[in-house]
């Protein structure tokens, strides 16, 4: 429920973007010795509450960031709102994740930091003294990051867990769409949702249809679409001037795919209905696309280790570690792939896995096969199924069998769905909330 005077309305960035991933749970500067007053609640967000310095603080960092991004800022009052709703539905989103016992261990806290310092090209050391140069104390950036992991697990189960793609749904994108799964052709877009509140009125519809279409035609006028996108969208990524990023066509939300293929860069969508709302898209750029039907595949073999029975994950980290040494002094890995690994599939196999196409593994285990070289074996690292070393033997050119072309059929019709279907969670999630909201029209405290 929500009471107001005003209608309501992510991965790991490279360092680059990392203040704007980071604005929203950052505290406030401290303010000077010579200023007293008192912090106000500007929303109450279920169990907790939003503050005026808390807003205050994101919205002074969001607008620095969209700055140093050169987009153009919109009005005060809008960014102030929208930052605002970002704070409350991030709120419900962690009240939700702890009723429901989901918690970040700092195992993989640590892990996950090490991968965003890996993906910046520094050591540990070299990451925390660049957060420092940016005004980041680290122990406020652990924790946002353990806030970051925490809804993505959230996600994970509400929604992502609930998706039924049929064997039916398949062979359809298979028949009707082969080359397109083959050709990885990608998209880069910008998005602007305009919401209709689930069982809304004729009148809340006819609402929003006029505001999409007011945006639209701005958009269509020459205004900036990302300034557009941050003072009016309702989509995820509004904070972030709408920009879905690099897509690959099929992995597009489905009420997407048909438009982007018949429009230009540069060019701005028609008006597209969801049971979310009204879309509107911008197509950026096109890249890719080549009709050659070969992919990139990977040869590699793996130990996998799992914690329980007395072994705890340092414990299990430290074996693979002894394990690694071994190969590296001249033992064989197959053999000790026999010998310890607790992978039913491949231990047999001397660990091997065989060729595979990208995508073939949870993203943890596709990262690091990402990085070595042919002959290379990686340090330890943690998946849901475990903990692992693997050796990269080989990567070739070749075609995707029939498995292969099946299972990335049913990854871009589960990553169709995901868009819209967490956007009604969340939808959901706010509305079954008690949300109060203590700002005045021009968007300052009431």
């Amino acid at each position: 429920m929500t009471i107001t005077n005003a209608p309501p309305r992510r991965g790991f960035p490279l360092l680059s973007g990392l203040l704007l991933a980071l604005t929203l749970a950052l505290p406030a500067a401290p303010a000077r010795a010579a200023v007293q007053w008192l912090d106000r609640i500007v929303a109450i967000a279920g169990q907790e509450v939003v503050t005026q310095r808390e807003l205050d603080d994101a919205v002074q960092r969001i607008a620095a960031q969209l700055r140093a991004q050169g987009a153009e800022l919109p009005a005060p009052e809008a960014l102030r709102r929208q930052v605002l709703e970002k704070l409350i539905v991030d709120k419900l989103q962690l009240q939700r994740a702890r009723r429901l016992g989901i918690r970040i261990d700092d195992i993989t806290l640590d892990k996950a930091i090490a991968n965003i310092a890996a993906e910046n090209n520094l050591s540990l050391t070299q990451f925390r003294r660049a957060l420092q140069k940016e005004g980041i104390a680290y122990p406020d950036f652990r924790e946002q990051i353990r806030q970051e992991l925490t809804i993505t697990q959230l996600r994970k189960r509400e929604v992502d867990q609930r998706l039924h793609i049929t064997d039916q749904e398949v062979d359809d994108l298979i028949a009707r769409n082969k080359a397109a799964l083959q050709s990885r052709r990608q998209y880069h877009l910008r998005h602007i949702l305009i919401a209709v509140p689930e069982a809304a009125s004729p009148e809340q519809v006819q609402a929003a249809r006029e505001k999409a279409e007011q945006v639209l035609a701005r958009a269509r006028q020459g205004a900036d679409f990302a300034q557009l996108a941050v003072a009016h969208s309702d989509g995820q990524h509004a904070l972030e001037g709408g920009d879905l990023g690099w897509r690959e066509g099929d992995r597009l939300p489905t009420l997407f795919t048909d438009t982007v293929q018949h429009m230009k860069p540069g060019q701005v969508s028609d008006l597209l209905r969801s049971p979310s709302g009204f879309h509107i898209i911008k197509l950026e750029a096109v890249r890719g696309g080549g009709k050659g039907l070969t992919v990139t595949q990977r040869h590699a073999r793996h130990i996998l280790l799992k914690a329980g029975d007395g072994m705890t994950p340092r414990m299990v980290r430290n074996q693979l570690e002894a394990i690694r040494d071994k190969i590296e002094a001249g033992a064989d890995f197959g053999e000790l792939a026999r010998r310890y690994s607790q992978d039913p599939g491949s231990a047999r196999q001397g660990g091997d896995l065989g060729w595979t196409a990208s995508g073939a593994f949870v993203p943890e285990f596709e990262e690091v096969l990402q990085r070595l070289e042919p002959g290379q074996i990686s340090e330890p690292f943690q998946t849901r199924f475990g903990w692992h070393i693997v050796q990269l033997l080989g990567r070739r050119q070749g075609t995707l069998s029939d498995a292969e072309l099946r299972k990335r059929a049913r990854e871009f019709l589960a990553a169709q769905k995901r868009e819209e279907a967490l956007q009604l969670w969340l939808r959901r999630l706010r509305d079954e909330a008690y949300v109060e909201i203590r700002l005045d029209d021009d968007g300052r405290h009431g």
